[in-house]
């Protein structure tokens, strides 16, 4: 069976969506495929603007091996979740992809959902495990709009508090995210 494959979007791929990715990937170990993109190509190629290096690496993750690339089609299609840093990519997103809506929230959405989620009766398999609970995000979402709330700030050209600020919310919704598909 695949790894359940999470795809992190935020504008340019170089500080909230690659702060997603990395630290995810480091609570998840092996059971999750976590990649990002931007929605904008202008950053293509470069490495992680570094105050979003440094809140992952002193959270004890890694940026080797990082690049920011364009979201492609293809990199939704063969996720499982795509987590976006706003409602304005979550629009992106399903502009490029309508039949995604089931798949696809705004980061801080779908951590706000997950939190009401029953997960006593959901599969062993971690990848069938997230699959239902998408599905089950996805029923409690009802079809209503991700809250202004729900948007990520971008810290991008600020400071190191900023980008802490924004590690810490992404990590409310990553390392549960993570527990959840462990079975933890």
């Amino acid at each position: 069976m695949p790894p359940f494959t999470v795809l992190h979007i935020c504008m340019g791929n170089i500080c909230r969506s690659p702060m997603a990715e990395r630290l995810l990937s480091l609570s998840a170990g092996d059971v999750i495929y976590t990649h990002s993109a931007g929605t904008g190509g202008w950053h293509e190629g470069e490495e992680m603007n570094p105050p979003a290096a440094r809140q992952v690496k002193s959270r004890g993750g890694s940026t080797d091996g990082f690049a920011a690339r364009k979201l492609k089609a293809e990199h939704i299609d063969s996720a499982d979740l795509v987590l976006t840093a706003t409602a304005d990519q979550y629009e992106y997103v399903l502009a490029l992809r309508p039949d995604a809506a089931a798949k696809t929230f705004v980061l801080g959405q779908f951590g706000r959902l997950l939190k009401t989620v029953n997960t006593d009766s959901l599969p062993a398999d971690p990848y069938d495990r997230g699959l239902a609970l998408v599905a089950r995000v996805d029923e409690l979402r009802a079809g209503a709009p991700p809250l202004r709330q729900d948007d990520l700030d971008d810290p991008w050209g600020r400071g190191d508090q900023v980008f802490s600020r924004v590690a810490d919310e992404i990590q409310d919704t990553v390392v549960p995210l993570a527990d959840i598909l462990n079975g933890r």
